[in-house]
């Protein structure tokens, strides 16, 4: 298993970053419990009303709008673990979000590649997803292996299930990757499970992740709650990547940004505790902000690391492993 490095260690030795103080994180959990009790989130799933009703949220099912309280959404951190195994299919790949300790992985996903033997700019194929595997399990400095380029050859419908293959079959790490729908996230979670030797082996190990993303602001669509709900019952981890716009779908402010993030993250986080308590779950971003003259979503941008620094130590506050994007 590999021993990460520590990150936001509190000590005087070295250099480090301080974002919030400790008044400040807690003033930003005020303000997030304060718009999901009184805006709460849109949810159209109608299971998950039905799921959140039972706990004690107000459902509005002719706004599809749940208003969660306060005491609900402390409910869910509590129960949440905070720690997640990310096993590899190779066991000195295991790799656990715990503490302050800081791991690595690749961009996903591509959409588009220079191919390196015609040097053609063309769409991705199943092989590229395959091959960018294979180089990921050759260096040493990433961790995880989150799918980096799609399998456009292959029917939409179907392609995660492709891409699962390229991977599984080109990396001994651990394999993270969005499913598109629950019944893709049933067919692969019987794929791991084959692979891993049973349901039980998995559970205990699980070699691969999921992910989904909240629409912001503050809407969580059908495919995303669903998706929630499975994971939790399967005993997937699932990583919640919000990918707020700042001055484009949340308030230009960072800080208004930060706190729709922190919204739709722990909305997510309560539907997935109410459906099995206890099952593993990370705290994610992707948010970055709208360049107002291009109207792009500048993932390089100085903001872009102020935010998920941001976002991580928001995670940290509430003792929740993290996943955010690097700038």
């Amino acid at each position: 298993m590999r021993e990460m490095l520590r990150a936001g260690y509190n000590s005087h030795s070295g250099f480090g970053l301080n974002i919030f103080s400790d008044d400040e994180l807690y003033s930003m959990q005020l303000a997030t419990l304060e718009v999901l009790d009184t805006i709460g989130v849109g949810i159209r799933d109608e299971e998950s009303q039905e799921i959140l009703a039972s706990i004690g949220c107000f459902v509005d099912k002719d706004k599809n709008a749940v208003r969660i309280p306060q005491y609900v959404v402390e409910d869910a951190i509590r129960t949440a673990p905070h720690s997640v195994m990310f096993a590899g299919r190779n066991p000195k790949n295991d790799y656990v979000l715990r503490e302050n300790r800081v791991g690595f992985t690749n961009f996903g996903e591509g959409l588009m590649i220079n191919d390196l033997y015609t040097g053609e700019y063309r769409k991705t194929v199943k092989a590229d997803t395959g091959n960018a595997a294979k180089m990921v399990d050759y260096l040493n400095g990433i961790d995880i292996h989150e799918r980096s380029v799609a399998a456009q050859d292959k029917p939409e419908s179907s392609a995660p299930i492709h891409e699962v293959q390229a991977c599984i079959t080109n990396t001994s790490k651990h394999i993270c990757q969005g499913c598109g729908d629950p019944s893709n996230l049933r067919r692969i979670y019987k794929v791991m499970c084959h692979i891993a030797g049973s349901e039980e082996n998995f559970r205990a190990r699980p070699i691969f992740s999921t992910n989904t993303c909240p629409i912001s602001p503050l809407q969580l669509a059908p495919d995303s709650s669903m998706m929630i709900k499975e994971s939790a019952r399967l005993g997937i981890p699932i990583t919640i990547i919000s990918m707020a716009l700042a001055g484009g779908t949340t308030p230009v402010t960072l800080v208004g940004t930060l706190v729709t993030h922190n919204a739709e993250v722990l909305a997510s986080l309560v539907l997935h505790q109410a459906t099995v308590k206890g099952a593993p779950f990370v705290y994610g971003s992707s948010t970055t902000i709208m360049d107002l003259k291009n109207t792009t979503s500048p993932v390089g941008c100085p903001e872009l690391g102020m935010i998920n620094a941001a976002v991580a130590k928001m995670a940290q506050f509430y003792n929740l492993p993290s996943w955010v994007a690097g700038g």
